[in-house]
This record gives structure tokens, C-alpha cells and sequence, in this order.
């Protein structure tokens, strides 16, 4: 069986499989790249992203567009039209009491939803379940078709939480879409993640940017993951049911937000020690064929 799946495997990559050539960066600078992740999840995500784009900083951002608010992204978006915009293909819904289920119904996704039609709030609950390859394909197929009929430029494709790059063979079904679609996919470009402002204390998230951002390194794309928000009545009301959710979520969505946006982390990128890069640019200079499979970590 398991050879069979890497089989299935091997022929759908094409060009992934290949070991292409980091994408093109200039090694005299630093590169950064910074995602914002969840938009479209609710109104406040929404909110801190437009306060974010009115600061003009060259930013990429991942839509959930399974999510309720992805139309109100989407308007937004609009009249930003310079912001990178990606496809954050979720199969998961973790909030308590706050919850989405697929596109495709769940009649036609019974496989990935619990008994009410939600996806699951974890990785382990959604496999737990048996999730149907083929399921999986048609509800990530139609996130991606909602979001290129949505009238917005569409410069990648990522995953909420990594379920949809868990497995090889889910892995592989990515791979297999984003050709479909002509679409590159986050971290297959050579990025180096940079870890640490996500999981920094409250009070320390703004010297954290700032001191992982000095230490960079060039002739990479350095890849920033953001999740930010507003404390609000409705992100204080989310609550992660995974235990490895961060309490006093909004908060710390929050601090997230204030580091990026403030003047610090601005001054610092003015400075021209920092080149701040997009993935539609990124696309722009490398192209689809520069991409490769990150190398999986131990």
C-alpha cells in the first residue's frame, strides 16, 4: 500500500520533485518576507489587516475563504490591490463555539466534518476520522475555485495548521493543485522560517521581532508567519480547543499586530538593512520552476 501511494506520489510531483535553485535573492541584503495569516476569519482579523495595509508595508496575506468573514477580505483586499494575497486552505475549525465547515457541504464531505458538519478542531481529530482522499481534493479544489472567482489577484496557496501537507499522499494533492491552478505554494521557494515572535511573552513581542530581525542572515528569503488581531469583545470570546492554543489569544494577536506595525520595526526596515519582498514578487523573479519540496524536518 505504501508503495503504491509513493508511486502516486512520484507521478503527480513533476517539477517539485526536481532540486531547482532557491529563488533569486540579493545576498548583499537581507529579505524578508512577512505572511499574515487567518484573514477572513472574523471581523477583527479583518480590521487589524486594513490598519496594517494602510501603513503601506509590502506585506502577504493568507485568506480562509471557508470562513464567514472571507467576503468582508475580500472587499477589503480590493482596495489594496498591491497586497500578495494566498489561499490558506483550512480543513480544520478550532474555536470553541466558533466553528466552519466545508464548501462542498457536508453531504459531499462526510469524511471530514464531525456530526454537526464542522471540521474538526484538531490534526489528530480530523484523521482520527478517516478522511477520504478524495473528499479532501474536491473541498481544497473549491477554497481555491472560491478564490479566483473572487476577483482578486491570487499569488499562492498555504495551509491553516498544516493538515493539508500532513500526510505524503496529502502532500502530494497539494502539489497536484497548485499545478492545476498554476499556483506556487509558501516555504517551496527556499524560505527560512524564523520562528519566535508567535510564541514571545506578551511584553516581549516587539524586542523579539526586533531581535530576530537583526539577526538575520542574507541570501535567503527569511519567512515572518504573523497572526494578527485586535482585543476585542469577539476575539476575547475565541477560545483554541487545542491544548497547544495560546490563552489570552487576543492578546497576544494583538501584541503580534503592535510589533509589526510599529515605528521600531518600521525604522529598522527604512534603515535599508532589511528588503521587504512579497510572494507575488517572489513569483515575479523566480518563477513557478525555481520551486521545490521543503526538506522535511526531523
Amino acid at each position: 500500500m505504501r508503495a503504491t501511494i509513493l508511486s502516486f506520489i512520484m507521478v503527480i510531483l513533476g517539477p517539485f520533485a526536481a532540486h531547482a535553485d532557491q529563488a533569486h535573492v540579493d545576498s548583499s541584503q537581507t529579505t524578508v518576507l512577512i505572511r499574515c495569516d487567518d484573514l477572513g476569519m472574523c471581523h477583527t482579523v479583518n480590521t487589524a489587516a486594513k490598519q496594517l495595509f494602510e501603513t503601506g508595508i509590502p506585506v502577504s496575506v493568507s485568506v480562509m475563504f471557508a470562513c464567514p468573514w472571507y467576503q468582508e477580505a475580500v472587499e477589503l483586499l480590493k482596495r489594496y490591490p498591491n497586497v500578495s494575497v494566498g489561499v490558506h486552505l483550512t480543513l480544520n475549525a478550532e474555536w470553541k463555539n466558533y466553528r466552519w465547515g466545508p464548501i462542498v457541504g457536508r453531504n459531499d464531505a462526510a469524511s471530514l466534518v464531525d456530526s454537526l458538519g464542522y471540521f474538526f478542531p484538531s490534526r489528530a481529530t480530523f484523521f482520527a476520522n478517516g478522511p477520504k482522499l478524495e473528499e479532501i481534493r474536491n473541498e481544497l479544489r473549491a477554497q481555491i475555485d472560491r478564490a479566483v472567482h473572487s476577483g482578486l489577484q491570487i499569488d499562492y496557496l498555504d495551509h491553516h495548521m498544516g493538515t493539508a501537507v500532513d500526510k505524503p499522499e496529502l502532500r502530494a494533492l497539494l502539489e497536484s493543485l497548485a499545478k492545476e491552478y498554476g499556483l506556487p505554494i509558501s516555504r517551496y521557494f527556499g524560505e527560512t522560517d524564523v520562528s519566535g515572535v508567535y510564541n514571545a511573552p506578551l511584553a516581549n513581542k516587539l524586542d523579539t521581532l526586533l531581535a530576530r530581525t537583526k539577526s538575520l542572515g542574507t541570501g535567503a528569503i527569511n519567512l515572518m508567519v504573523f497572526h494578527i488581531g485586535l482585543q476585542t469583545a469577539e476575539m476575547d470570546a475565541l477560545e483554541d480547543m487545542n491544548s497547544f492554543g495560546l490563552r489570552e489569544m487576543s492578546k497576544h494577536r494583538e501584541a503580534e499586530f503592535k510589533a509589526l506595525t510599529s515605528p521600531q520595526f518600521h525604522a529598522l526596515v527604512r534603515s535599508n538593512q532589511i528588503r521587504l519582498t512579497t510572494y507575488r514578487e517572489v513569483l515575479k523573479e523566480a518563477g513557478l520552476s525555481s520551486m521545490k519540496r521543503p526538506t522535511p524536518k526531523d
